[in-house]
């Protein structure tokens, strides 16, 4: 049958199940295929599985799904997101370095600056929302530019036009961490990058059950390199998560449309709140990055984050909140609260969080599906609760 022109939002639900395993039932559901290895029926032609960790037919579809979704050649999927981006990574060689945001996740920053130089791949960190400063840090030897937007956790803004048509010039990759956004709001390999990596685990799982790690390629070479890293070290997604993970896609647009929406007016409520210091969020027009990442996505997202004035505050506003779970994560239908300073970049020097802006006030939220005014009434009388506790304290 030909394929019909579809939207987006039809694509999520359909792109799994147009691989040649279901048509054979008719099947709405991809089969979880939970076998670890497969009967050849011939002595010298092996037939698409051999063995899972090479390949899985519920991995495939999922696979072959990010990839639709993103627009790219090749998708893989990952036990984590970590593991995709060090597949990724690993895929340079020996002498290699990297320019990578300064604004970054903090096991992306430990893996950087942990593991890579284990085998002699260098690194420069440079402010990605100033295309002068990315350009300085390129060396002669560099491979590859590392961006991750909106960043976290003071969501900062990389023009990625900008940056790739930068690597273009000096015969570089560009990788884009695309999890913040999913291809449902910016799809960076359209634009030009060559590599788009995803932790799953956040929105495009979105039920806080599995851990998952996604990468697509725009092209056919660099997708056999990362291949070839997926397949040798194993860090391969299972066949129960993979049919997790796509059910998970399908209600992507249900799901992050809603938190979008509640994210964008909990932003304005905390933006005109006496207590916060600043909001971060795209979606609010005196954010820096507002036109610019406009320009390349179509909603500013369910992350945002916000500043209190002390630690003291931001320990009584958090043990006071209700309905948020104070986690590790995001993405979740479940609106999730972390402190980065503890949470997700605590593997970064404090000197070197200091630096980033990642302050001891600093709270990373991530907007669920439940009722938004629900929420600002909960975070309002925490905020007054806190107000009490740290006063009498002073």
């Amino acid at each position: 049958m030909t394929k019909r022109q579809e939207q987006f939002e039809t694509t999520l639900i359909t792109a799994s199940t147009r691989g040649e395993y279901e048509q054979k039932t008719g099947a709405v559901n991809v089969p979880i295929y939970v076998s670890s290895t497969f009967d050849q029926e011939q002595f010298d032609s092996f037939g698409p599985f051999d063995y899972s960790r090479s390949g899985n037919p519920t991995r495939q579809a999922l696979e072959n799904t990010i990839a639709e979704l993103e627009h790219g050649t090749r998708g893989f999927a990952f036990s984590s997101g970590i593991a995709a981006i060090a597949s990724a990574l690993l895929t340079l060689d020996a002498g290699d370095h990297i320019v990578v945001t300064s604004e970054v996740y903090g096991g992306t920053y430990r893996f950087v600056t942990k593991v890579l130089p284990k085998y002699n791949i260098t690194h420069t960190f440079a402010d990605f929302t100033d295309l002068e400063s990315v350009e300085q840090a390129i060396q002669p030897n560099t491979k590859v530019l590392y961006a991750e937007t909106p960043a976290n956790p003071l969501l900062g803004i990389t023009d990625l036009e900008g940056i790739i048509a930068l690597a273009k010039k000096h015969q570089l990759k560009t990788f884009v961490d695309n999890t913040f956004m999913t291809p449902l709001y910016q799809k960076p390999l359209d634009l030009g990058a060559d590599v788009v990596l995803h932790s799953a685990t956040k929105f495009l799982g979105g039920h806080s059950d599995i851990i998952a790690g996604l990468a697509v390629t725009k092209e056919e070479e660099i997708g056999e390199a990362i291949y070839f890293m997926q397949n040798s070290m194993g860090a391969i997604l299972g066949a129960q998560d993979s049919f997790s993970l796509i059910q998970g896609i399908k209600t992507l647009n249900a799901r992050l449309s809603l938190e979008s929406a509640s994210a964008h007016k909990i932003a304005e409520y905390l933006q005109q709140n006496d207590f916060v210091q600043a909001v971060h969020y795209p979606g609010l027009k005196d954010h820096p990055g507002h036109a610019t990442h406009f320009k390349q996505a179509t909603n500013a997202g369910a992350v945002l984050s916000f500043e209190l004035p002390t630690k003291a505050f931001t320990k009584a506003f958090v043990e006071n909140v209700q309905i948020p779970v104070f986690a590790v994560s995001l993405g979740g239908v479940e609106s999730i609260l972390s402190y980065p300073v503890t949470m997700s970049h605590a593997a970064i020097p404090e000197e070197e969080r200091t630096k980033r802006g990642i302050t001891d006030g600093l709270l990373r939220l991530s907007v669920g599906l439940e009722n938004v005014d629900d929420l600002i009434q909960d975070f309002q009388q925490a905020f007054e609760k806190a107000e009490a506790l740290t006063s009498l304290k002073q």
